[in-house]
């Protein structure tokens, strides 16, 4: 049967040139029959088709003709039917264009209903709800009036209050804007209280002020200790702005106090408010922020700044008054040891470049009268009976006083020169660091030197004019300058720095202190060596064995006062005052 068929449709292609078959069953059926006729059946077969062809198409021209009318009826009814079918067919393409429009205008009504019934609805809800919805509104007006009347504790409730109202409606416009609001002043609360801390304000206000920053929740623990530093630091440099800076010496002593009593207040306050215990462990997720280094850079800043104003004024001058500031300054140091900030340590140094700039200064002052002194200087005007028996009206000398060597009284220069560098004792005394021994020695021998070039100078000038009287003169001037000043001058130095204070302070023996430098003591043997030649030979020698006798001088009595002589202009020549100063009741000892 399979091979029947294939068979079969191997025919039909032939017969067909691949075109497929159409004529469903009728034509299986014909080629089934096909296939069982003989040789000679399918011979006639094509001559019979033909002739039943004919037949066909003579029946239907005679039904045709016979029937004329019904195929013309048939006709005009099919072109009208056709004609009705496209007015439908056009009335439904109109129906059709307009149903889109009127679709989306029956959704717009159907939406407009919807909104108005939902308004309608949202009206008899606000309506009923007018009073809370009230009140919702006028949040932001209370708000701001709450802040500014200072109402803050009912200010930071309205404010926990509209934030829980923006967690639970945040896209509703209204909403949103009175958070705004709100916000905008909770920015004004922030500053207002901010401001607060910028005032003279007391720590019980200062504890509600921050207390207030707290349950803000705008800033984290060190920024919160960092604001309340810097609003504090500017109430305070508006303070020490206001102080008058025309005189040095009332400036710093202002300073002093503003500082020593409005620093403290603010220590005192930031202990009161702020913990500085620091866990062991940090919380899981956060740094270890050392929130007590910023305390304490505070107070080093606050140290500094002081530091810096005292030795700005210092520099300026305060009269001869440096050891009335070294006690307040000490004293307020003190008073900050209290809290951990003790800084007399640092006060040393400032004191001690004043005093020794003061001293340089005056020495150098010094150096330039007696340049002046010497050019207007002559020999003739010496006394005319040097070492005569003529008594000079010299003061009696106090007990515990060093006496100045009375034959300076001879030589005005040497004597007005010998006044002003007792009148730098006198002011070095009143603060003097052992710490300076050094430097205040190097300072004198270093204008000594310079009074000694100074007199070569005059002696290269005037030597060719000079008489033996004059000559005499001379000698003498140099004499009374090498033997009587310079040793006075080491006695003072000795007076000013006890070279057993010295000593123990070096941690040395005493009889070791002459390895150790210009400690107290002047090289005599530096300065009298350009002098050498104008002196006689048994004088420099003395001058010599002098020298080498005071390297390791007896101690002397205390310094309770240095007398100073004056010149011939001042009390009448051959006169002497006698200078108190008064003893500091201690010295600044510093390494």
């Amino acid at each position: 049967m399979a091979a029947a068929g294939l068979e079969e449709a191997s025919l039909l292609t032939w017969l067909f040139r691949g075109a497929p078959p159409t004529g469903g069953p009728e034509l299986a059926g014909y080629l089934g029959a096909l296939a069982g006729l003989g040789l000679e059946a399918l011979g006639r077969e094509p001559g019979r088709l033909s002739e039943e062809r004919a037949q066909l198409g003579a029946q239907t021209r005679a039904l045709a003709f016979a029937h004329y009318k019904a195929f013309i009826r048939s006709a005009e009814c099919t072109s009208e039917t056709g004609r009705g079918f496209g007015g439908i067919e056009r009335g439904l393409a109109r129906l059709l264009g307009r149903l889109p429009p009127f679709q989306e205008t029956g959704r717009n009504f159907v939406r407009d209903a919807e909104e108005i019934a939902l308004n309608r609805r949202m009206n008899s809800l606000t309506l009923n709800r007018h009073t809370e919805i009230l009140e919702i509104l006028e949040i932001p007006q209370l708000m701001d009036t709450c802040v500014r009347n200072g109402y803050y504790e009912e200010a930071l409730e309205l404010a926990a209050y509209v934030r829980r109202l923006e967690r639970k409606h945040a896209t509703i416009p209204v909403i949103q804007g009175i958070v705004d609001e709100v916000r905008h002043s909770t920015q004004l609360m922030l500053t207002q209280l901010i401001q607060q801390l910028r005032t003279n304000i007391q720590l019980p206000a200062c504890l509600r002020v921050i207390g207030y920053l707290r349950r803000m929740d705008v800033f984290t623990e060190a920024e919160l200790r960092i604001t309340f530093l810097q609003a504090r630091d500017a109430w305070l440099h508006s303070i020490q702005a206001a102080i008058p800076d025309d005189d040095p010496y009332f400036h710093i002593t202002k300073m002093i106090e503003t500082c020593r009593v409005h620093l403290f207040d603010v220590v005192t306050q930031y202990r009161a408010i702020f913990s500085d215990e620091e866990p062991l462990v940090p919380p899981p997720g956060e740094q270890n922020l050392n929130e007590g280094a910023i305390f304490h850079g505070w107070v080093l800043q606050k140290v500094s700044q002081f530091l810096q104003v005292l030795e700005h004024d210092l520099q300026c001058g305060v009269g001869g008054r440096l050891d009335s500031l070294l006690g307040q300054c000490m004293y307020f140091g003190l008073s900050f040891s209290r809290v951990g900030a003790d800084f007399r340590g640092q006060l040393a140094p400032v004191f001690q470049r004043v005093a020794l700039g003061t001293f340089q200064k005056a020495v150098q002052e010094a150096v330039a009268k007696f340049q002046d002194g010497m050019d207007s200087y002559t020999l003739i005007s010496a006394p005319a009976a040097l070492g005569s028996t003529i008594p000079v009206a010299v003061p009696t000398a106090q007990p515990g006083t060093l006496q100045p060597p009375m034959v300076l009284l001879d030589f005005p220069p040497l004597a007005c020169f010998l006044n002003n560098i007792l009148v730098a004792f006198n002011d070095l005394r009143l603060c003097c660091p052992i710490a300076l021994a050094q430097d205040v020695t190097v300072a004198l021998e270093d204008a000594l030197g310079q009074v000694t070039m100074i007199i070569l100078a005059f002696h290269r000038a005037e030597e060719a004019a000079f008489s033996c009287r004059e000559q005499e003169l001379f000698v003498q001037f140099c004499t009374a300058f090498l033997e009587d000043l310079l040793p006075y001058f080491n006695r003072c130095l000795q007076l000013l720095f006890p070279p057993g204070q010295i000593a123990q302070t070096l941690g040395i023996p005493p009889t070791q202190l002459h390895k150790y430098g210009n400690l107290g003591s002047v090289n005599v043997s530096r300065i009298q060596e350009p002098l050498t030649f104008i002196l006689p030979k048994r004088e420099a020698a003395f001058n010599l064995e002098k020298e080498l006798s005071l390297e390791n001088p007896a101690p002397g009595p205390e310094l309770a006062e240095l007398s100073t002589p004056t010149s011939p202009g001042d009390g009448g020549e051959g006169s002497m005052e006698t200078k108190h100063a008064a003893q500091p009741d201690t010295l600044l000892a510093t390494a």
